[in-house]
């Protein structure tokens, strides 16, 4: 089973580094940066990071992008127009993987991925998947909201982001990638997938960002949350959404 790994990417340079350094000792086949027009020193970190036995615990030479026709570890970036969307849809398009893992680049994988991957998608009926999420600051907020998180995707099998989505790309292709749309591409997409067939849902806990939530603080952006939710239920179009809730970095 080959799994491709795709990170979107916009002015990440606080993040990107150690992300690759953890997901390059994780045994993926292909590791593939798309980035949306960063204005800081994310495309600069992302050429200049090397794959090699130091990062990846000895199989750094495997994590260097197929789709380089040489092993050039710069080839690992590639530029697409801004929009996690479309970032998400050009390494897809990319991709050589029989299953594709969607990373957000202030997400960390854990270290049983590949393997709990492998083993869940060895049963030919699922069609993807997503992780357990938990934060990187330990609080009784940040383990509400990931509790709250996890059980609410485990009852209604509908995944966002943050959870690192799995998918096979054959499933991904027939249901034409992620919408183009300014928010709400994750759950959107979700919802399509657990209509195709069944879903996993793991128990292993990818650890992301609490920033989000400290910006605004916890209860402010879960209730900002549960709002635009209702509103993308009822109809409202994820564009005004976007106008109405820039994305918080």
């Amino acid at each position: 089973m080959v799994i491709s790994v795709i990170i979107p990417t916009l002015n990440e340079e606080r993040t990107i580094v150690e992300t690759l350094r953890l997901t390059a000792g994780l045994g993926f086949d292909e590791m593939i940066v798309v980035d949306g027009g960063s204005t800081d020193r994310t495309r600069t970190i992302v050429k200049s990071f090397q794959f090699d036995d130091r990062t990846s615990g000895g199989s750094g030479a495997a994590l260097v992008s197929r789709i380089s026709q040489a092993d050039d570890a710069s080839r690992v970036l590639l530029e697409a127009p801004p929009g996690r969307a479309r970032q998400l849809n050009a390494g897809a398009q990319a991709a050589r993987g029989d299953v594709l893992l969607f990373l957000h680049a202030d997400t960390h994988l854990p270290r049983s991925a590949r393997s709990s991957i492998e083993a869940a998608m060895a049963d030919q009926l699922a069609v993807g998947g997503r992780f357990d999420v938990q934060f990187d600051i330990p609080s009784i907020w940040s383990y509400l909201i990931a509790t709250l998180m996890n059980a609410r995707s485990r009852l209604t099998r509908i995944s966002t982001g943050d959870q690192a989505l799995f998918v096979r790309k054959e499933v991904f292709e027939q249901l034409g990638g992620f919408r183009d749309i300014p928010l709400m591409e994750d759950i959107e997409f979700s919802i399509r997938l657990k209509r195709r067939g069944a879903t996993v849902a793991l128990r292993d806990r990818v650890t992301t960002s609490f920033r989000r939530w400290e910006q605004q603080g916890p209860l402010k952006t879960v209730l900002s949350m549960w709002v635009l939710r209702l509103l993308y239920w009822t109809g409202v179009s994820p564009h005004r959404l976007g106008r109405l809730y820039p994305p918080a970095r």
